[in-house]
């Protein structure tokens, strides 16, 4: 800014010093020294660009890295505290609009400094100009301001009507196969659209205001700049200034236009980015109250491998041996799991220490929580199964073949290296399963608590799954929750739970000759007599069964 608020002071010198006078000499002096300025301030330019580009998406990726930071630690809790409409938005559009207010701050000292400079130069050649231009943009930001006001208001309203209607795409699209079944699309698409409708009217309004602020921008610099070159011609036509005088005032009111119409502008991004920026940190505040004093633990957990225990269902997860829960209602296994991976609070210990005392990124490192339904992200099927891991082959190969899962990518064009749709997308529902125990098994973690991971594929394939995995899962710590016979039988222990509760623990033929109900679970219903079965079980103390035959 103030690179373009010398050259006018350089070419009156240049008019006055040179071609007035006829100084030849002087006038090539002085166009070297305009046509050097002009270099130096392309060049300026240039860099500022880039800088404030630079800062931009430094800003923009900053903010969506804490976003996404809060979003990871809430786990769980995220969907009961914010919708998904809202986190999706604040992801897509409020990041941006805020880095883009970041880059008024630039502009906008520049633009002070080279209002002031300015003002110090006509001073020199005329008091009257310099107190009309030192009052004449305090003018236009007094008459710029309502309009940033109703912006700001109007603003908001848009922003939460835009992340409502988000909230109710994403229940729709999770939502439309059941949507299909019941025959309810029609009528979801039409209330769609109708809040569609009101959106965009909405939108309108927000683009009256916000249309008005570039031609006030634009505008009013000129009227400004119109007044202070007509004050100035009368002056040079009565001989109070001279014509070099006249060329300059010009040059510096026409310079002024820029940072006049940049605070301007920068004025409604900074309207805009305040609705923004008040959502992000509504987001970012969410859950940091005393029930979330775990989040800050700094604990390291046991220093040698040890016992996961969950009080409120009296699992044990012994430590290097290979457990697993069978349980009628699969909620009640996935809540021990959920419990003892840290994904709700409770007061689960590992090896005496309460979870929630230890650092969330340590106790992440040691206890992997493998979830059957866990996205999978595009990519490479060797970045797939990697992960945040690096890339080793053999690592991976031994994975894919642990998961009986080495026949997806001989049956891929290009092997390890084939892309993979999002969500796993062209994979089936049984190869998607293997991939993401594949992905457990090459974080090679301390403890591995895997929800129910052969749920979707054949019989023979559960088979070589169950013993591929007990072998590669010897001497360490795994869970599993399960109710198939085939990895039942190659668990050390397993836990019978019962209305969310341990009714038995044992190995699996020691169940299936003691608890009827745990023989009707896991038979698959193979024509069992029913007198054998006995009726249905109610929850009882833990087997006093020894820790040896456990």
């Amino acid at each position: 800014m103030l690179g373009l608020a010398l050259p006018p002071y350089v070419l009156s010198l240049a008019i006055d010093n040179g071609l007035q006078q006829r100084r030849f000499s002087s006038l090539v002096a002085w166009t070297m020294v305009l046509l050097a300025m002009g270099v130096l301030n392309a060049y300026v330019a240039i860099m500022r660009h880039r800088t404030l580009t630079k800062v931009r998406m430094d800003g923009a990726f900053r903010t969506l890295h804490a976003v996404l930071e809060r979003s990871t630690t809430l786990g769980d809790r995220l969907a009961a505290k914010v919708s998904a409409g809202e986190v999706a938005t604040i992801g897509i559009g409020d990041v941006w609009v805020i880095s883009v207010s970041l880059t008024v701050v630039g502009p906008g000292v520049g633009g002070v400094i080279a209002y002031v400079v300015v003002a110090l130069l006509l001073l020199n050649i005329s008091p009257l100009l310099a107190l009309v231009v030192l009052l004449g943009a305090p003018l236009v930001a007094v008459l710029v301001g309502p309009p940033l006001g109703r912006l700001r208001a109007a603003g908001e309203i848009y922003r939460a009507g835009q992340s409502n209607l988000t909230t109710s795409l994403v229940d729709v699209v999770q939502g439309l196969r059941v949507l299909n079944g019941v025959g309810g699309k029609g009528l979801f698409a039409a209330r769609y659209k109708q809040k569609s409708r009101e959106l965009r009217d909405e939108g309108y309004r927000v683009g009256a205001v916000s249309s008005w602020i570039p031609s006030l921008g634009v505008g009013l610099p000129l009227i400004f700049l119109a007044v202070v070159t007509w004050l100035a011609a009368r002056m040079a036509a009565e001989g109070t200034i001279s014509i070099g005088d006249l060329v300059a005032v010009y040059g510096y009111v026409a310079v002024l236009v820029i940072p006049i119409s940049e605070l301007i502008e920068s004025g409604s991004n900074l309207s805009q980015a305040v609705v923004s920026a008040r959502r992000v940190i509504t987001l970012l505040r969410l859950g940091r109250d005393a029930r979330d004093t775990a989040e800050e633990a700094t604990g390291e957990g046991p220093e040698a491998p040890a016992d996961l225990h969950d009080p409120r269902s009296g699992v044990e997860v012994a430590a290097g041996r290979m457990t697993a829960l069978a349980s009628a209602r699969p909620a009640d296994t996935a809540a021990v799991v959920d419990r003892l991976g840290r994904f709700s609070r409770s007061e689960a210990t590992w090896g005496g220490i309460r979870l929630d005392s230890i650092a969330p990124r340590r106790l992440r490192e040691r206890v992997l929580v493998a979830d059957n339904e866990a996205d999978i992200f595009a990519g490479a099927l060797s970045d797939v199964v990697a992960g945040r891991h690096s890339q080793d082959d053999q690592a991976i190969a031994r994975a894919l073949f642990t998961a009986a899962a080495e026949d997806i990518p001989a049956g891929l064009p290009d092997g390890v290296a084939s892309a993979i749709e999002s969500l796993g997308g062209n994979l089936s529902g049984g190869q998607r399963q293997r991939v993401r125990l594949a992905r457990a098994l090459v974080a090679d973690p301390e403890v591995l608590l895997a929800v129910q991971p052969t749920s979707a594929v054949d019989a023979h394939t559960e088979a070589v799954m169950a013993d591929r995995l007990s072998e590669a899962r010897s001497g360490r710590t795994t869970l599993v929750t399960t109710t198939s016979p085939l990895l039942l039988d190659r668990a050390d222990i397993v836990q019978y739970l019962v209305e969310g509760q341990v009714a038995a623990t044992g190995t699996h033929r020691e169940l299936l000759r003691t608890r009827p109900g745990y023989r009707q679970l896991v038979s698959r219903g193979l024509g069992e007599d029913d007198d054998h079965l006995g009726a249905p079980e109610r929850a009882t103390a833990p087997s006093t069964t020894p820790k040896a035959a456990s």
